[in-house]
């Protein structure tokens, strides 16, 4: 934590500095053109967005796909890109290595239709938390929504410390989990949105459980950008997060199939040699306040948590400290 500390410090500081020196946000001096990273044969909601024609004078460039939320997030801390987004528990670790990052809204979640299980085969001998010790389990990346839920799951279902370690999660690309489920490789493939739905198609796996079992339906990631950045362009930032509001509410109000058809629209539009396939299967936002209104608790929750397992100190973190809604028009009941 102390090396990402200060290499974030390090890559920081020019803009920091530079920071310091504005006055006052003159709307015609701030940054317009928005750079981040996408997901393959996905469309992101500011992508949507600007589809729909809610960035107004704000513009989005491409930097390529992103591998994970905790990449994604620390590219935006380090300047690499505008804009990122994760889980609400890695945003709180990258926060406690002094990252001047804050979560204006709220971008993924769970809900019954939207969600991450976590499958067994139908053979499988495991049927409860403690089956679980000395078996593998799939997840797309360590310190994120999956690992999280996973030691939740098992908390709760009353393992000890030790006994949770002895529970190995093994890092494996989300479209490779099936297969390895299947041959072998990992006792639990966790597994979410068309990857999980193509999986059931096909039979023979069965849910252990699934993170709407442990927390209902909840907001589980957002969207960062830098303090200084935040600072030097409120214009830009509240045009950009208004913009992403309204296509968040635009993908709930109208119906599966025009969502699906304007996704395709988008991903054959953008022209980036990627499949549609994936689409097709969307079900819903998963977001669970309008807008993406992030609430104290979504932060609340992953922050007390990382300090059970010892991941931040007691207090390291202020939840109030971690994200604002200044900028969505939704907060408040507001916005239309």
């Amino acid at each position: 934590m102390i090396k990402t500390r200060h290499a974030l410090l390090a890559a920081l500081m020019p803009a920091v500095l530079a920071a310091c020196g504005t006055a006052q946000a003159n709307p015609q001096q701030e940054v317009k053109v928005l750079r981040y990273q996408g997901n393959a044969g996905n469309v992101t909601f500011p992508e949507l967005a600007e589809e729909l024609g809610y960035l107004g004078d704000v513009k989005l460039k491409w930097v390529g796909n992103t591998t994970s939320g905790p990449q994604d997030i620390q590219s935006a801390a380090t300047g690499q890109t505008e804009f990122g987004g994760a889980f609400n528990g890695a945003i709180v670790k990258l926060k406690a290595a002094k990252a001047p990052i804050k979560a204006v809204i709220g971008y993924y979640g769970s809900d019954q239709d939207t969600y991450q299980g976590y499958y067994v085969k139908e053979d499988s001998p495991i049927r409860s938390a403690r089956d679980l010790i000395g078996k593998k389990i799939g997840v797309n990346t360590l310190g994120a929504h999956h690992e999280a839920v996973i030691k939740e799951y098992l908390k709760r279902e009353g393992l000890t410390p030790e006994e949770v370690k002895q529970v190995q999660l093994v890092v494996i690309p989300p479209v490779n989990t099936e297969q390895a489920l299947r041959q072998g490789q990992l006792d639990v493939g966790t597994l979410g949105g068309v990857l999980r739905d193509k999986a059931l198609e096909r039979g023979g796996l069965r849910p252990l459980f699934k993170d709407v079992d442990l927390f209902g339906s909840f907001t589980a990631g957002s969207v960062v950008l830098r303090e200084d950045f935040i600072a030097a362009n409120p214009h830009t930032v509240k045009t950009f997060v208004t913009g992403f509001a309204k296509a968040i509410e635009w993908a709930r109000t109208h119906s599966r199939e025009e969502v699906v058809a304007k996704f395709q629209q988008i991903i054959a539009k953008r022209g980036r040699n990627e499949s549609a396939d994936t689409v097709r299967f969307w079900k819903s936002t998963g977001i669970a306040a309008k807008g993406g209104v992030i609430a104290d608790q979504e932060f609340k929750t992953w922050a007390d948590w990382l300090e059970r397992e010892g991941e931040i100190k007691p207090g390291q973190v202020k939840v109030s400290d971690l994200y604002t809604n200044q900028f969505n028009p939704y907060a408040g009941g507001s916005g239309s």
